[in-house]
């Protein structure tokens, strides 16, 4: 199963640091790439282009004009993360079972009403206001069942686990 996170309406001068953080979190928790809707930000490319430069792996980031047509044709499963859908825990399971990419919904400013007709499902990760880098996080993470964090990151620094200090190799 490949993992890609859409990002709704990126600008740069609100944004860049979300987005950033998004693409980070996306990358460490086992999307395969992160596609952005909005302003193109060639900042925000060659910070994660360091990243994953530095540290390995081969996540990538693509622009797109047009989210409805990214939906369209995409072949996979679509999850829009909102604190308006249905309760996480009761549908992650559903989901992994269907065995197929997915594509992750996560919004900037506000989301067009149609999103939540043009998905297979709403997701609610909390029924609270928070971060849609929380919302990733916490939903990439229950996807993989934690194994995300047993995915090895060819071509670059990898960090050893201590009690103290810090050994990167």
């Amino acid at each position: 199963m490949e993992v890609t996170v859409l990002r709704l309406g990126h600008r740069i001068s609100r944004d860049k640091r979300m987005t950033t953080h998004l693409g980070l979190t996306a990358r460490a928790f086992g999307a395969h790439k992160m596609i952005i809707e909005g302003e193109h930000d060639s900042h925000l490319s060659e910070s994660i282009g360091a990243v994953v430069g530095a540290w390995g792996g081969g996540f990538r980031i693509e622009y797109t004009d047009g989210w409805r047509k990214t939906l369209k044709d995409f072949d996979g499963v679509k999850v829009h993360l909102t604190m308006y859908g249905l309760e996480l825990n009761k549908k992650i399971g559903e989901i992994r079972g269907l065995e197929r990419d997915v594509l992750v919904v996560v919004g900037g400013q506000k989301v067009p009403s149609e999103m939540y007709g043009l998905v297979d499902y709403n997701i609610s990760v909390g029924t609270q206001p928070h971060s849609e880098v929380a919302a990733l996080a916490v939903f990439l993470d229950r996807l993989f069942d934690g194994r995300e964090f047993d995915k090895k990151f060819h071509g670059g620094k990898l960090i050893v686990p201590q009690e103290r200090g810090k050994k990167i190799v």
